[in-house]
């Protein structure tokens, strides 16, 4: 719990302006009439309450599970074990997560709003509904994510303790995570910036229902490929830059207290 936490706290605060950006890249109005780099750091608040728990949540799943599988380096069940064991640690996580991206979003392509004025908004509107809007796409996003991000950390993890005849160190695991990350996020981009779509648009509206195909085919038609990979290139620094920080700080932290 403590090791996820920590490591949460410190990529989404630190990370938040290329999150900024990446998210008025997709939004439906464009980078310039979102906010352009203006108030680079609107709904960070939400980010804050909402990393620790997040994260803490995905890492407890994620090594519980993992415990109670078959995982052992010689298994050939082990990339299966990562995945599955992922995937159900997004499902837990994006209960606290999608609340949290709401907000946070809403705030990054309205600077002018603060974070509590748009949280009451949506409750007003959408009642508690609309804070989980978005939850199908963003799980839709996040057990890909993590199909791919996961089993490659860990079999790069294996192949370097394989190489060098020892357990990575944290440094080690970040430079696996870091790489792992930037590749999953560039193939997972179109689902992205669908959710993105889903969580930005008006109560009522087509996109407001959260049907994910439906947000792509939109896209699709009025954009096509550039609009499906907006904000591909912040994402992928991002999340790069976020493997290296989560993955190695979550080692590290887990190494301190264990």
């Amino acid at each position: 719990l403590k090791a996820g936490g920590v490591a949460g706290v410190c990529v989404d605060l630190i990370l938040f302006p290329l999150d900024t950006v990446k998210t008025r890249l997709q939004s439906p109005q464009g980078f310039r009439k979102a906010g352009g780099f203006r108030g680079i750091y609107a709904g960070v608040p939400s980010t804050a309450i909402g990393s620790f728990p997040n994260a803490a949540a995905f890492f407890i799943t994620y090594e519980n599970v993992k415990s109670v599988l078959p995982h052992g380096s010689s298994s050939y069940l082990s990339p299966a074990t990562h995945m599955v064991a992922a995937s159900l640690g997004e499902v837990v996580a994006c209960l606290i997560r999608v609340p949290s991206e709401v907000v946070k979003q809403r705030a990054q392509v309205s600077p002018s709003s603060s974070t509590l004025r748009i949280l009451s908004h949506t409750l007003c509107h959408e009642g508690v509904q609309g804070l989980y809007r978005g939850y199908k796409s963003t799980v839709l996003r996040e057990i890909p994510f993590s199909l791919v991000q996961f089993p490659l950390w860990e079999s790069l993890k294996d192949l370097w303790s394989w190489k060098q005849g020892h357990v990575v160190d944290s440094w080690q695991s970040a430079v696996c995570g870091a790489f792992a990350g930037g590749f999953a996020a560039a193939v997972t981009t179109p689902l992205d910036v669908a959710k993105t779509r889903i969580m930005l648009a008006k109560a009522g509206s087509r996109n407001a229902s959260g049907n994910v195909l439906a947000a792509l085919g939109g896209i699709w038609r009025t954009q096509g490929l550039s609009g499906l990979f907006a904000g591909v290139v912040p994402r992928m620094a991002a999340i790069s830059l976020g493997g290296f920080i989560f993955l190695g700080t979550y080692e590290k932290t887990r190494q301190l207290l264990l």
